[in-house]
């Protein structure tokens, strides 16, 4: 069991921490709402203040990839293409692709990412999309970072989606997304809870591999508003973890070619993340 983060320190907050794995607990008298008032039920990952601390403090992946992914789409601005992303979240890598002059088509699942997208990143064009249901716009380049197909229910899901996002692709069509492998969750089946605390917003996070092909994360957030109380929200976050060396031959019968790559450029990325990269023949 790991020390409960001390809350007791970040005076402007005014939360306590209480016995148990992870502060999962605020003190009644702090009056914490209750989750149904931050965000609708139904937006299953990434509501409203979720969302912004995503935004605020979890922006490094983005930008550590930015780099990498603008240097392999030099050919496409060339030529100006569409780049259509997805899982944009709040537009973090979405502005580094309108700023270098790609026409990008932005899209996410999450309301509250979107709307912080459509603030964040103004020049692009911000869609509602579901995988792998909803229908793909065609698209010169497909870009995705943050394991977003990994957010999908199982590996079924994940192949639906890649199979779609294959088709979408025009002819010379560029390819690059991350995705988790297996070794995503071996890697962090005995993680420690993990917390941020700053003067607006905490956010504590649990980890879980309940199964080989299951990480779980179970993050509670606290937000501060503007009369000076703390709200609370809790969401449960399932990864689903797939054999990523069978993607290419997945990919490949859709005529896309893509090899694994160790990271889009020179970022290093955490254990078990693998990047696919590829291009369908022009």
């Amino acid at each position: 069991m790991t020390e409960t983060p001390h809350f007791s320190r970040w005076k402007p907050a005014r939360i306590r921490s209480l016995p148990g794995r992870g502060a999962s607990r605020l003190a009644p008298e702090y009056h914490a709402r209750d989750t149904q008032q931050v965000a609708p039920p139904e937006d299953r990952y990434y509501r409203r203040d979720l969302a912004l601390i995503h935004h605020r403090g979890f922006g490094f992946h983005a930008q550590a990839c930015a780099p990498g992914i603008l240097r392999l789409l030099e050919p496409v601005r060339a030529r100006d293409a569409v780049v259509l992303e997805l899982g944009c979240g709040s537009g973090l890598l979405t502005k580094e692709l309108t700023a270098a002059g790609h026409r990008v088509i932005a899209t996410d699942a999450s309301p509250a990412m979107l709307d912080l997208a459509r603030s964040y990143a103004p020049a692009a064009d911000v869609r509602t999309l579901v995988l792998p249901g909803d229908p793909l716009p065609a698209a010169d380049t497909v870009v995705s970072v943050g394991h977003v197909l990994s957010h999908l229910p199982d590996e079924h899901a994940i192949d639906r989606a890649l199979t779609a996002i294959a088709r979408a692709l025009r002819p010379g069509g560029l390819f690059a997304i991350d995705i988790c492998d297996l070794a995503y969750g071996q890697a962090r089946h005995d993680a420690p809870n993990a917390s941020q605390v700053h003067d607006d917003w905490t956010i504590i996070t649990q980890c879980s591999l309940p199964a080989p092909h299951l990480f779980v994360r179970q993050i509670t957030t606290f937000v501060r508003d503007d009369d000076g109380s703390w709200r609370r929200d809790d969401e449960r976050h399932h990864n689903a973890l797939i054999d990523t060396a069978r993607v290419p031959a997945l990919l490949a019968a859709e005529g896309i070619q893509v090899p694994m790559a160790a990271a889009f450029g020179t970022e290093q990325l955490p254990t078990g993340l693998r990047v696919l990269i590829g291009q369908r023949a022009g």
